[in-house]
């Protein structure tokens, strides 16, 4: 039996045949000038044509649930730590945004920063012409313009929104986003909503300005397997069993808009059951995650049921959503979300009891062990895709180094690329070959992944290891031009980015 690695190594002289023709023909960018986050260069040939934006009427029974979103420039505090940026409101840590499976989300976008924005509802298998991708499910909201997105949000899960133009979701533009089951049960006492994010606008060198870095450093996609030193400098090159994690050294990092020095404090009683609603919006950080002193129960990923799995650590990362539930003991605990290969944490406190608060120097001997990767989980039998044969196989590598910058899917930079073709009704396996020292979480729009060597695990951001493969399977039923990409915000501007097209 051949090892993963042998089957990346080998595979390298079908990859850029079989690649491609698999895809179909070469489709380019579809604006000249604009990347699909709205910025960078693009090819030259056809464009896509932009979908209409139709009304929708509620049907008998069913909810609406409507909303005005506003973003604009705020100075948010932190935790002791004030920030210039650009967000929907004046505090990260806000209630989330809640509605039913099934509802119509009728929200509004009122444009209020210096520049263009959009809104993507991050995971939501909802209509096309509501994805919110700047040139390829609508034109960008313009400053001081006004912008009404309509969609039914099918699935129960833990989602949230941020915007898909240039790199703004590494500034204060998110929030989560719970569809509710109004099905479920419940099994559990209290809900916490727990989102993670790296951050340096407005504190460090800003989003816009990193990127430029970048794209000054960048040239071509490497094609073959990369041996480079890695991100950071090489600092975090070897540390993890991710590789090399990340590319910016963040200054701070946050759980639900705080910084370690001013935490968030979550309570309860002990034993209660609760259900924790992890969310990474961080745009280059992985994060490992405990809760000291606990063991968490794993039930859902990217929104959809798992065979419940314990761990007392887990990955994850960018764009990926975990629910968990513990059962809380009695004291005071440290909720330690660890920047992988990087240094910093992001930290709340557990409190159940009187006691000294822990800080975020406390050791969490739960960091230290075995950490539960998310392709590790099995499906829920409710989860899963009814059995059917894909139609055919098609490789996407994942290629890209440091040194250059260079990042891109099949040795192209995307503008360069070959779109993913598919029709409606099929059954497509996508093998995922990443030929780099980094992880990279690969996120695709409209739809979910089922991961065939685990039960059918349903999933829209994959997290792909260094030097691994896996196969995803995707079930055509909603037809569009859909993004797929890494959801590295960085290594997406780059180039790291592909489109899903229904022929």
């Amino acid at each position: 039996m051949l090892n993963r690695r042998q089957v990346l190594l080998g595979g390298l002289g079908l990859a850029g045949t079989t690649a491609l023709t698999a895809c179909g023909k070469n489709i380019a960018n579809p604006m000249p000038g604009m990347s699909s986050t709205g910025q960078g260069p693009s090819g030259s040939a056809a464009p896509i044509t932009i979908p209409s934006a139709t009304p929708l009427t509620p049907k008998a029974g069913q909810g609406m649930v409507t909303h005005t979103l506003t973003p604009r420039p705020v100075t948010l505090d932190l935790g002791g730590v004030t920030a210039k940026t650009w967000a929907y409101g004046d505090e990260l840590g806000a209630l989330p945004f809640r509605a039913k499976a099934g509802d119509l989300l009728r929200i509004s976008v009122d444009n209020q920063l210096p520049t263009g924005t959009s809104v993507h509802w991050h995971g939501i298998r909802l209509r096309n012409a509501a994805d919110g991708v700047p040139g390829v499910t609508q034109q960008p909201i313009g400053k001081g313009a006004k912008y009404l997105y309509e969609f039914v949000a099918p699935d129960p899960g833990t989602y949230f929104f941020h915007p898909h133009s240039g790199v703004q979701i590494d500034r204060g533009l998110y929030a989560p986003l719970v569809i509710d089951d109004p099905r479920e049960p419940g099994r559990y006492d209290d809900e916490w909503v727990v989102v993670l994010d790296d951050w340096t606008d407005g504190v460090g060198k800003s989003p816009d300005d990193i990127l430029a870095d970048f794209r000054a450093q960048t040239g071509p996609v490497p094609t073959g397997m990369d041996h480079s030193v890695g991100g950071m400098d090489g600092m975090g090159h070897g540390k993890s069993p991710l590789g090399d994690a990340g590319d910016v050294a963040y200054p701070h990092y946050l759980v639900n808009g705080r910084i370690p020095a001013a935490p968030r404090t979550f309570t309860g009683k002990p034993g209660q059951k609760i259900r924790i609603r992890f969310i990474n919006a961080g745009a280059d950080t992985i994060f490992r995650v405990a809760l000291g002193g606990h063991t968490m129960t794993v039930t859902h990923s990217d929104g959809f049921p798992v065979v419940p799995t314990d761990t007392r650590a887990l990955f994850i990362a960018m764009g990926e959503r975990y629910d968990v539930t513990v059962t809380l003991g009695s004291g005071v605990f440290p909720l330690v979300a660890k920047a992988e290969g990087k240094e910093g944490s992001a930290f709340a406190v557990v409190r159940t009891a009187s006691g000294t608060a822990p800080s975020v120097a406390t050791k969490v001997p739960e960091l230290a062990g075995d950490v539960l990767i998310g392709t590790s989980l099995k499906a829920a039998e409710a989860a899963r895709l009814p059995g059917k044969d894909p139609v055919r196989t098609v490789q996407v590598m994942l290629n890209g180094a440091m040194k250059p910058y260079s990042w891109g899917i099949n040795g192209k930079k995307f503008g360069e690329d070959t779109p993913i073709e598919v029709s409606d009704g099929q059954r497509l396996r996508l093998r995922l070959m990443n030929m780099t020292m980094m992880a990279h979480p690969m996120h695709i729009h409209g739809h979910t992944f089922a991961l065939p060597a685990n039960g059918g695990l349903r999933k829209d951001t994959v997290l792909v290891k260094p030097m691994d493969m896996i196969d995803v399977d995707l079930q055509a039923d909603n037809p569009g031009n859909w993004m797929f990409h890494c959801h590295n915000i960085y290594h997406a501007e780059i180039g790291m980015m592909t489109t899903l097209r229904y022929r």
